[in-house]
């Protein structure tokens, strides 16, 4: 209010003049009703009103073109078990069953049977069915117990089998691990995570908005970049950075954080270097971050990629002014903006004693919203997209793969399984939108028709057959149907082959 009886009096003064004066004096309004604001460090001035002139500003264009699978995807998409080879494809699962097989034999010696494709694909099919029935924190023998587990697992593999293997899957040569581990902590799964991680942008063309954010894996054993965040549900565990789509939460990129090197500094602007090779590759996309990772540094550099940046930004950055940082005589709901030729800042105070911060690239001017706590347009985009990575850790959380264990990389594997699965289920809606269309449960139905078309060709091949009568019943039911439908012109689908009624002995309780 004190702003607006400052510009009639000016206002009200011109009037007294020639008009010649007047039309002057309207001219130079504008820039004597601005109000700059100097940064902490005096290295930035800042505006109360957005710049006038659009051509000098270092701006992006906003991508407008086809998001969701790309074409790579959709021609390899055929049924559910084919998004299962996308992300985990045969040079992956090779690199598996060659150290796998390596650990097995070193172990147990000529008691070794040999793994295969489709061994190791029956192992993670029963993982998966163990995460659709939520499982994780039950123990691994109830799942196969005669009487209170369930048919599937015991007609797939025997317990001690899954156990012998959960024991001796390696991701690399353990010969030379130590020399490869003394230049790189996440050695034991280096190999494999990064060849899982090339994969991830190749099937996913992500929306307008992108988000950055960490997620912590909970672990609590021993691991020599293990965390501790006390606001994380788990506080102990492995972080990964992670860049997703904020609309679909398909993780587009991922980065295991394996701290600093042995006798090295701390890292310097390490938020603004995660962001940078998160997003490496993206064009005309919105960035959207938390205090942790915005910078004015940061705005700049991503607009030189063509991308834009929105987040909220901590109060003792020194590009802030104080003005805008301090919460002194500030009304409720009062948004007070500042502007550069790049970046929008905003101060919005939602309550006594509480002063938002954000900083953008996208928006360049001080809307408002209807609202009557007149929350900034700034603000109501970040919330809009902030999630992402929140979303993705909440989906993979409720049917998550993991077992117990006390080795870091299997940790490590569970994870990339889990977010695996999301993502499969993610190109499958969008490429098959009909599918159980109007049901709730629908990324269920998807994890457990996956885990079915996986162990069933190992339960195809089973020579030795399991004792309770339920799942002799159910091995005998796949093997007759398969040998069967041999020379049918059309095989018989898992869903038919494994009904899931309550009456069913797959999904029914023994």
């Amino acid at each position: 209010m004190e702003e607006v009886s400052e510009v009639e009096d000016i206002i009200y003064y011109d009037e007294d003049e020639e008009s010649t004066d007047e039309v002057e004096s309207e001219e130079e309004d504008p820039a004597e009703m601005e109000e700059y604001f100097q940064s902490k460090d005096e290295t930035l001035i800042w505006s109360s009103i957005p710049p006038s002139d659009r051509r000098r500003m270092l701006t992006a264009e906003r991508d407008t073109s086809h998001h969701g699978p790309t074409a790579y995807a959709r021609s390899r998409i055929d049924d559910i078990k084919s998004t299962f080879d996308l992300f985990l494809p045969k040079p992956i699962e090779d690199a598996v069953l060659s150290m796998t097989n390596k650990e097995g034999q070193r172990v147990y010696g000529n008691k070794w049977r040999k793994m295969d494709q489709m061994d190791l694909q029956a192992y993670v099919g029963v993982l998966i069915l163990a995460g659709v029935y939520r499982s994780s924190k039950e123990a691994t023998s109830s799942l196969w117990h005669a009487e209170s587990g369930r048919t599937i697992f015991r007609a797939t593999m025997t317990l001690k089998m899954f156990h012998k293997i959960s024991r001796v899957i390696r991701f690399d040569d353990k010969a030379t691990r130590e020399n490869r581990r003394a230049r790189d902590k996440l050695a034991p799964i280096r190999d494999v995570w990064d060849k899982w991680v090339s994969l991830l942008p190749l099937m996913y063309d992500p929306g307008t908005d992108v988000t950055v954010d960490e997620r912590l894996v909970p672990f609590r054993g021993r691991c020599p970049f293990k965390q501790y965040i006390p606001s994380k549900p788990g506080k102990y565990g492995i972080k990964i950075w992670v860049a997703c789509d904020a609309r679909s939460s398909y993780a587009w990129n991922m980065q295991v954080y394996t701290g600093k090197p042995a006798g090295a500094q701390s890292e310097k602007n390490q938020g603004m270097r995660v962001v940078l090779d998160m997003t490496e590759g993206l064009r005309g996309k919105t960035i959207t971050c938390d205090n942790f990772f915005t910078s004015h540094a940061l705005g700049l550099q991503l607009l030189k990629r063509k991308l834009y940046m929105v987040g909220t930004v901590r109060r003792n950055k020194p590009e802030l002014p104080p003005a805008l940082v301090s919460k002194k005589d500030r009304a409720r709901f009062s948004p007070k903006f500042a502007f550069t030729e790049t970046h929008a800042l905003v101060s919005y105070h939602p309550k006594k004693q509480k002063n938002v911060l954000l900083m953008s690239t996208l928006h360049r001017d001080a809307a408002v919203s209807n609202r009557d706590d007149k929350r900034p347009k700034i603000i109501e985009d970040y919330n809009h997209n902030k999630g992402g990575v929140d979303i993705l850790d909440k989906v993979t959380s409720v049917y998550t793969c993991k077992r117990m264990t006390a080795r870091w990389p299997l940790v490590v594997f569970y994870n990339i399984l889990d977010v695996s699965a999301y993502n499969y289920f993610v190109l499958w809606s969008e490429i098959k939108p009909a599918w159980n269309q109007g049901k709730y449960n629908k990324r269920r139905l998807f994890m457990e028709e996956l885990g079915r078309q996986l162990v069933i060709p190992h339960i195809k091949r089973r020579k030795v057959i399991p004792r309770t009568s339920a799942a002799v019943k159910l091995v005998k039911k796949i093997q007759q149907v398969s040998s069967s439908s041999t020379s049918a012109a059309a095989p018989p689908s898992p869903s038919s082959l494994m009904p899931t009624s309550p009456s069913s002995p797959i999904t029914q309780k023994e």
